[in-house]
């Protein structure tokens, strides 16, 4: 809407009635609106707003008046180069937009073509002559967003009227009836705000995940927390599609394209800090759901006394990772905080004396200070190709994401045997288990147990919720299972459950962890191909400490429950 009105407050009111736009009555009404209320709202944004006229008829009423063409634009109607005339910051504080140039005459879109020193700022900053087209401030904004690819960022938290918000939604079924432009829909104020609305609150809830899942006749949308999902909204069926492609829209994903799966990225603000997105579609049988994976910096980048290392465990832990050379390996499954344990290493051992560089399938988070390369295996950047030219590139440490195959394996192993330090994952359910898969993927027995200096395995579990805390006294089964373990239990806790943890009786959630580090018995049977079985035996006999047991010492400091643990570690 325009914010600069002609000098008598009557004449876009008149020049409305005029063009058939608005009834005499109409006009008295929203004037005396104004009056009794004492609104700050334009005569313009009023009658918007009481759903007299259209802004479309606002804004050719004010262009009439102003003695200047009036225009619908569309994303494609500008020029790109034209566009790129004036900073983007100026573009969308000012909400112009340059049309096309010829010689030194500008065509440029307004919604002030009043606002005589904006023109003479365009003048000055395009040395251009300005000719200007009045259009709404929504295809302005619409054509912005086509044209500065570069500006995905969402500032989510000053787009979302929380108050208003569930009032309007539910007007949105009624609007979407028949989809047939699904580009303009997507970009409705209802649909971005419901957007925003599931973003803000995942963050703010500390989600993982969001699930936006249809069914034959409903679609639900699922947060997961602590590592549990809930659902948290019902909204219409009918908004599927749009929500669908808002969300491809934010992504730069194809909005066309149901049939195939895609992936893509969005970078949001909240609060004033970055969050990635990591957006997954996948066509199902009643449409298509999107999973959405929030990654929010202040969750990777935590000091490693705060992961949940038991104080023994810490300090033989730091001397792993303060190894001149050799292989230390992570290893757990899916959202057992892998990266987040990794990230805090390389967060411990950045350095100016220190190269380290990582080699990532994505990229999750941007270190400083550190060297970070992101695989593309449709283009031949595998993991081998990038570890082999990164030996060239004089490292101290090397993180590399996985190592998936024979050939990563055997560079790895010759990195760390050529006096690097290399840090990777695995996907094991236990320590020892991690020696046998490199068996696996091919490595010789002799070469692991040359390079191996550590593996840790990895649980995340959740903590009790301190807002609803208790004391309460276990079966006596349970009891000697704990005791079995970490010793004589004085007080058992859990949480009752309470509204700051949705009734859960667990919020936030903490680390249970498996340090193998091979002595030099042990090496001398991994040099022959020994079985998991009897791995296991070994370190269980050099006094490794199993994830479950770990699990019960923090049972017993009052940390989390035993059927956490249990479930934790039931594999």
């Amino acid at each position: 809407m325009p914010a600069v009105e002609t000098t008598k407050r009557l004449q876009l009111g008149e020049l409305l009635v005029k063009r058939g736009a608005l009834t005499p009555e109409q006009l008295a009404q929203a004037l005396e609106a104004q009056r009794s209320t004492g609104s700050k709202l334009l005569l313009g944004e009023l009658l918007v707003k009481m759903e007299f006229c259209g802004e479309e008829d606002v804004m050719a009423a004010l262009a009439d008046g102003c003695g200047v063409p009036f225009s619908r634009i569309f994303p494609k109607i500008a020029d790109a180069k034209v566009v790129e005339l004036l900073p983007r910051e100026f573009l969308e504080k000012h909400c112009v937009l340059p049309l096309f140039k010829v010689r030194d005459h500008l065509t440029l879109a307004v919604n002030e073509p009043t606002n005589v020193f904006l023109m003479e700022e365009v003048e000055r900053l395009t040395k251009c002559r300005v000719h200007i087209v009045c259009a709404t401030a929504k295809d302005i904004k619409a054509t912005l967003e086509n044209h500065l690819p570069s500006a995905n960022v969402f500032v989510i938290d000053e787009i979302l009227d929380e108050e208003g918000t569930t009032g309007e939604l539910s007007l949105v079924e009624d609007r979407i009836e028949d989809i047939t432009d699904l580009e303009s829909i997507a970009e409705g104020s209802p649909v971005i705000k419901l957007v925003n609305y599931l973003v803000y609150h995942a963050v703010r809830e500390g989600a993982s995940d969001i699930h936006i899942e249809p069914g034959e006749n409903s679609l639900r949308v699922r947060y997961r927390v602590d590592g549990a999902l809930y659902e948290k909204l019902r909204p219409p069926y009918k908004m599927l599609p749009a929500i669908s492609s808002r969300i491809k829209i934010m992504a730069n994903l194809d909005i066309s394209e149901r049939r195939l799966p895609q992936d893509g990225g969005i970078h949001v603000l909240m609060d004033g800090r970055p969050i990635d997105l990591r957006v997954s579609s996948m066509p199902g049988q009643h449409g298509e759901k999107i999973v959405i994976r929030l990654i929010d910096n202040r969750s990777i980048l935590v000091n490693l006394e705060k992961l949940g290392f038991a104080y023994e465990m810490l300090k033989d832990w730091r001397r792993v990772i303060e190894s001149p050379n050799g292989i230390v390996l992570v290893t757990g499954p899916t959202g057992s905080g892998k990266s987040t344990t990794l990230y805090s290493v390389l967060k411990e051992l950045a350095g100016d004396e220190v190269n380290i560089c990582t080699v990532e399938d994505p990229v999750e988070f941007n270190l400083a200070g550190i060297n970070q390369f992101q695989v593309n295996e449709k283009i031949g950047f595998t993991f081998a190709t990038a570890l082999r030219a990164l030996l060239r590139q004089d490292p101290d440490v090397i993180m590399l994401g996985e190592i998936r195959d024979q050939e990563t394996g055997r560079i790895a192993v010759q990195a760390a045997l050529t006096g690097h330090l290399v840090l990777s994952t695995l996907h094991t359910n236990d320590a020892p288990g991690a020696i046998t898969r490199l068996f696996n993927v091919g490595v010789e027995p002799y070469l692991v147990a040359a390079s191996v200096v550590a593996v840790l395995a990895q649980r995340l579990v959740r903590k009790i919720c301190v807002d609803c805390k208790e004391t309460y006294d276990p079966p006596a089964n349970i009891r000697r299972a704990v005791e079995k373990m970490a010793g004589e239990v004085e007080t058992f806790y859990r949480g009752k459950g309470c509204p700051k943890c949705r009734n859960s009786g667990f919020r936030g959630r903490i680390g249970i962890y498996e340090l193998l580090i091979p002595n030099d018995t042990l090496r001398d049977r991994i040099s022959a191909a020994p079985s998991l079985a009897e791995l296991r035996t070994m370190a269980d006999d050099a006094g490794m400490v199993t994830l479950r047991t770990d699990g019960m010492n923090k049972v017993k400091a009052g940390i989390t429950t035993v059927e956490e643990i249990l479930r934790a570690t039931q594999a």
